[in-house]
């Protein structure tokens, strides 16, 4: 047997002890502002970040981040301000898309898919960062409640057990 054919054998072992190595993390519980719960693979710092509407209205987001091996981990949350139209739902996020893919390399998205999280309007969106990164990022808005999740991480673990984990954890609280 060929070493090729040896280590192709070899894929199936290694990508089940990956994902039994990322199972076996202490995963730690994070609820942010008592508007979500969200699971971290540590305990993350947690920030309280300043904000300003459009109108002039200040506002505070929750921050919850990670950096855990080579992976990055956010979790954000603020009720905005009365002043912040939210009818539009879908508008009010792809503001948040249009504000992150300044950061993208190309400057556009790769992959940006509408969905619904517990009823709520929500976007999940991919790019590339310079360096061989990517950032995979979910916003939802529920009423004015925004909830945002980032990763950021090697293009090449998008799709990490870790990265699966981080984001099927998540439950809308409020």
């Amino acid at each position: 047997m060929t070493l090729f054919r040896r280590s192709l054998m070899a894929l199936p072992a290694i990508a089940a002890a990956c994902e039994a190595a990322a199972q076996s993390v202490s995963w730690f519980p994070v609820e942010g502002d008592k508007a979500f719960f969200v699971e971290m693979p540590g305990a993350p710092v947690y920030k309280v970040l300043d904000a300003v509407s459009a109108g002039g209205t200040r506002f505070t987001y929750h921050s919850y981040s990670l950096e855990y091996r080579r992976l990055s981990f956010v979790a954000q949350t603020a009720l905005y301000p009365a002043d912040v139209d939210v009818r539009n739902q879908k508008a009010n996020l792809q503001s948040v898309l249009d504000d992150r893919v300044q950061r993208l390399a190309g400057g556009k998205w790769s992959q940006v898919d509408w969905k619904t999280v517990q009823g709520a309007p929500a976007v999940e969106a991919t790019g590339p960062l310079a360096g061989g990164n990517a950032l995979r990022q979910l916003a939802v808005l529920k009423g004015r409640r925004f909830v945002s999740l980032g990763y950021l991480a090697p293009a090449d673990a998008m799709r990490a057990p870790e990265a699966q984990r981080f984001f099927s954890s998540l439950r809308l609280l409020s």
